[in-house]
């Protein structure tokens, strides 16, 4: 009975239209229909699957999640899109944050590959998460990021829930391609009013990779702050410091000058 009840959530997930549901990031969430240039990718997850009888259960308190590496490949068998990450989900209820980590080892991991498109889907019982992505040019990125979660409720006579939220016709995660987008800083990704997930740390990449393995990274713009903000005050302190052993030294030589001339 769970089981159909999570899969009936799922279809009504895909088959409704989400623009009304008050959050300014909601859209329709696409189809996972293949055309000619979206061939379904072969499922490969590591690690395996090896629960999904559990829903997910909220906790008050964050912790770090652990990572998830995985990979889809197209009929040929060619790494198509990796990614190695870790997911929080992040809900609020009654002006309180509630955290659920995404688990290695009760998640899948499918999708399809197109030469100009691909999707990755990680889905495991009670939630999932999308990522679309998109190649333009020379470059690529992520177009939409689609999330579910339908936690247990919260107390016994609590309401049964399920969260919802899009982010849509977006540019996240940009890359030229055969590069990888690397952050080891937290993303936040806010997908509606009270529906959040937090990315830490997140290295993926579609379409191009070299051997199955990922490209030279492309630092997203936190770890780049995180690294040159001590270079900079760095060099100010140091600045600082030349101008203070300078201005000294000048005014030592005016002095010994007035000396010499009384």
């Amino acid at each position: 009975m769970e089981n159909a009840t999570v899969n009936f959530t799922l279809a009504y997930y895909y088959n409704t239209d989400w623009s009304n549901t008050g959050s300014s990031l909601a859209s329709k969430p696409l189809h996972l229909s293949a055309s000619a240039d979206e061939v379904p990718a072969i499922i490969k997850s590591d690690p395996p699957i090896t629960n999904l009888s559990q829903r997910p259960v909220l906790q008050p308190k964050e912790t770090a999640p652990l990572q998830f590496p995985c990979t889809l490949r197209n009929p040929q068998g060619k790494v198509c899109v990796r990614a190695n990450l870790g997911v929080e989900y992040v809900v609020r209820e009654n002006n309180k944050n509630y955290y659920f980590n995404m688990n290695p080892s009760s998640t899948r991991a499918t999708g399809f590959c197109g030469n100009q498109k691909a999707n990755l889907s990680l889905d495991f019982d009670g939630g999932h998460l999308e990522f679309t992505f998109v190649k333009e040019g020379n470059l690529s990125y992520v177009s939409t990021i689609k999330g579910l979660l339908r936690p247990a409720p919260l107390c016994k006579n609590c309401q049964d829930k399920t969260y919802v939220g899009v982010i849509n016709n977006d540019k996240l995660f940009k890359a030229k391609n055969g590069l990888s987008f690397q952050c080891k800083s937290q993303m936040t990704l806010i997908l509606a009013s009270s529906f959040r997930v937090k990315l830490v740390p997140l290295q993926i990449q579609a379409f191009d990779l070299d051997n199955g393995a990922f490209g030279k990274e492309v630092e997203c713009w936190e770890d780049y702050s995180k690294r040159m903000i001590p270079i900079i005050l760095g060099g100010v302190a140091a600045g600082v410091c030349l101008i203070a052993i300078l201005t000294y030294v000048l005014v030592r030589e005016r002095r010994g000058r007035g000396y010499e001339q009384l």
